[in-house]
This record gives C-alpha cells, structure tokens and sequence, in this order.
C-alpha cells in the first residue's frame, strides 16, 4: 500500500497506526540482518510515536498529512535524543540536542520514524560498502551494492521496511541508489529544503530530498519536507510547492533536452542498457507529447575529475 493510502487509512480510524508499524517492523525483522540498512532500529520510539498518533485520532484529531506512515531518515541529520554517526567511527555515541528541520517537519506531519539508515561515512562514497557499521546489500540482489551514499535509505523503501525515507545527495547520493534499487529519489531544487540539522559534505551542493516506491509518494514527501527555514541561510523564501496538484497534467508542450555527453558514446562506462533504457524514456516522453531535443555541454567530460 502507498504512502498516501496508509495515511489515508489511518486518519480515517481503518488502520490503527500501531498496526502499520508493527508489519514494517517485522519486515525488518526478517530481512534487517542480511540488507543492513539501518544503524539503528527505534522499535520502541517508533511505537510510542505510533500510539500517540492513534490516541489524537481517537480524539477526532487529524495527525497530519503522513498519519502513522513508517519513515526512515539517513544518519546524517540530527535526531534529538539519538545517536547520529554519519557511519563513522569519530561519532559514535554522539547523541545531538536538536532536530535536524526535515525530521521536526516528519513529526509534525504525523510520520513515524522507524530508525537511521546506513550510508558511506560521513556521505563520502558511492555504494554504502564503506560505513564503519558495515556494507548495505540491494535487496533486489543482495550479491550487488545498493548504490550510495543513501544506500541504507534507498534500501529501506525498496525492501519494504518503510514507504518513505530520507536521503541527502551531493553529487548523485539520492539519485544513483534509487536507480540501482529500482525506486524513486529526487534531488530537490537547491534552498528548497532547508539543510538545517545535516552534517555537511559539501555545502554548495548538499541536499536532503525523498525516497518512495512511486512518484506520488515522492512528492507528498516531498512537500511535507519543503519550505522556508530561516535556520537555513540558503532556503528558498517560499512557500513549498504544491506538487500534488500537477501529477496528472502530463508533459504535453514540454521541452525536454538529453544531454549529448551523458547519453552518447563520448563517456566511458556507461552500459547498453542504460543507453537503451534511456532512448525507451525519450521516446515514451515524445509520444506523450513532450519535446526530446538532444543539447551539448561539452564541459560534462570534466565533471567528475572536478567534483
């Protein structure tokens, strides 16, 4: 069941948050000591959140718009009261006295955090195979890495341990680990959520942004995540956008463009059936009547010697 389907349930008293807490958490149970995707598992924190959101909708209260929904938050943000580690020896048993903004935005929103997921330490890697807590497997094959640095968040929601969860992404930290685990991840926009409460990498380009199994629940994550923070120097002064309401509009009348650099033959180490998946995209966003235009950004050859 999605994201928006669980809060659904839950607001309206047709599953008690309690309940839906306890099947992830058995899934975790079941699958935990071969995926390691998480740090720390808040069975007990997760519970008492869970029944407070029931006690509220009991008393005709409505939670929120992630009422009772399972979330997963990358251990790199501030939790107030746990551990955060960035899977690094030198924090271990840091316990910060604040939220990071993005988890005091999941409360208020009625989610209930399960635990803090693994990542390469302190956000420096590709693969989540280098965390002092050890290696994060894909639960589509666990013989293969799950991506990272967010490999713990992305392997979370694609193991059904939670629907949603949260990544940050310098350069690819949300994007590559949903690819190879087969969900959804966005980079949001730079300033539009605030980085208040994550432990940097890289200031200019740090992130935090959603995982999710569909694309729906990426942007009810993501709206629920968005907005001005003045705690954030860099946040948007905004209001967060509503991308609920465009979902269906479709791409009829957009301009698309493909980069030529990344989708031809001038990088190495791209694979033919990234490059086919990639033209089936192209093609299915034409039909849908959407523009493909192929552009040039000579400059993409240096990227990743200068990141």
């Amino acid at each position: 069941m999605s994201a928006r389907h669980l809060a659904e349930a839950v607001r309206s008293g047709v599953r008690s948050a309690r309940s839906v807490l306890d099947e992830h958490l058995d899934a975790i149970s079941a699958r935990e000591p071969e995926i390691h995707a998480f740090n720390v598992v808040l069975t007990e924190e997760a519970r008492a959140a869970a029944d407070e959101i029931d006690r509220r909708v009991a008393a005709g209260e409505d939670p929120g718009p992630l009422a009772g929904v399972p979330v997963a938050v990358k251990d790199n943000m501030c939790t107030r009261g746990i551990p955060t580690t960035c899977s690094s020896r030198i924090l271990e048993g840091w316990i910060p006295p604040y939220d990071a903004t993005v988890v005091e935005r999941l409360a208020a929103a009625g989610a209930v955090m399960v635990g803090k997921t693994n990542l390469d330490e302190f956000a420096m890697g590709s693969s989540t195979e280098n965390s002092a807590f050890g290696v994060t497997r894909n639960p589509l094959d666990t013989t293969k890495v799950p991506g990272g640095s967010s490999g713990g968040s992305a392997a979370a929601v694609a193991a059904g341990f939670v629907p949603l969860s949260l990544g940050s992404d310098t350069g690819g930290s949300i994007r590559q680990p949903a690819a190879l685990c087969g969900v959804v991840g966005v980079k949001p926009t730079y300033g539009a959520v605030s980085r208040y409460g994550l432990v940097a990498f890289a200031s200019s380009l740090d992130q935090i942004g959603p995982f999710a199994r569909t694309v729906s629940d990426a942007a009810l994550l993501l709206e629920v995540i968005s907005g001005h923070d003045p705690l954030d120097s860099t946040s948007i002064p905004e209001a967060p956008a509503d991308l609920t309401s465009v979902l269906d509009r479709g791409v009829e009348g957009m301009r698309i463009g493909i980069i030529e650099e990344l989708s031809g033959d001038v990088l190495e180490g791209i694979a033919g059936d990234v490059r086919a998946r990639l033209g089936e995209a192209a093609a299915a966003l034409e039909a849908a009547g959407a523009t493909v235009e192929t552009t040039s950004v000579p400059s993409t050859v240096y990227g990743l010697s200068a990141y």
